[in-house]
């Protein structure tokens, strides 16, 4: 069974070291690079190429974000395949939705558990998005604060992309694809949802793939932040 291959990508020394030193003691893990900014990251990255790349969101000489939207950038360019994972202290809506729109696969909070940042590696690996459940509910919390227009600044960055949350019907999914939908945002794998739902994966599956039809999403991660910003769960 092959390693996830990790790289890191933060200017803490110690955060850096201490996550470096606790993945590699994890079976199926290799953390194969490191960096302490995103001009060194990002030339790390081309060249090991890593299955993931968790990356602080304040580097010193450009946010993570930024470094995201590069990286995306060229993954699109069919050079990498590296998922995305943040990590930062920054649990604003703001944030949360820039990163996502920049092309994030996934959002962890620094202060998260190691458990649980090692699920979050895991369901990134996947293809799936992992979001953490304090930034799910602060999201949540604005959304139903603030109009879906404030958002409009955090739409993907594709020119023809259909991201409007005012075009999304509130009764386009069931009750059932709701359920799923809210355990989606809050970071959960097919096999948790399955557990809370009392239902089969392959039936969450069924859900999650009329979930993205509905929501005209490529993947879990842009179901998600279509579903935060248009207020569908919450």
């Amino acid at each position: 069974m092959s390693k996830i291959r990790i790289a890191l990508i933060e200017d803490h020394d110690l955060t850096r070291v201490g996550i470096r030193t606790a993945l590699s003691q994890k079976e199926g893990i290799e953390v194969v690079g490191e960096a302490a900014n995103a001009a060194e990251g990002l030339s790390m990255l081309k060249m090991v190429q890593p299955d993931i790349a968790i990356v602080d969101i304040g580097l010193p000489d450009k946010d993570g974000i930024e470094l995201t939207r590069e990286l995306k950038a060229t993954v699109n360019g069919n050079e990498l395949e590296t998922k995305v994972l943040i990590l930062t202290l920054q649990d604003n809506k703001e944030a949360v939705l820039a990163a996502f729109a920049a092309g994030a696969d996934s959002y962890c909070m620094k202060d998260v558990k190691f458990d649980n940042l090692l699920e979050a590696v895991r369901v990134t690996y996947n293809g799936n998005a992992w979001i953490d459940p304090a930034i799910a509910r602060i999201v949540l919390q604005q959304a139903q604060q603030n109009p879906p227009k404030t958002d409009r600044q955090f739409v993907t960055s594709n020119p023809d992309s259909t991201d409007n949350p005012e075009t999304i019907d509130p009764y386009i999914l069931t009750e059932r694809e709701l359920e799923v939908l809210q355990l989606i945002v809050e970071g959960c794998s097919n096999a948790v949802i399955a557990e809370r739902l009392y239902i089969t994966v392959g039936t969450v599956k069924t859900h999650v793939r009329n979930i993205l039809n509905k929501l005209c999403a490529d993947d879990r991660t842009q179901a998600a932040v279509r579903a935060l910003r248009s207020g569908l769960v919450g």
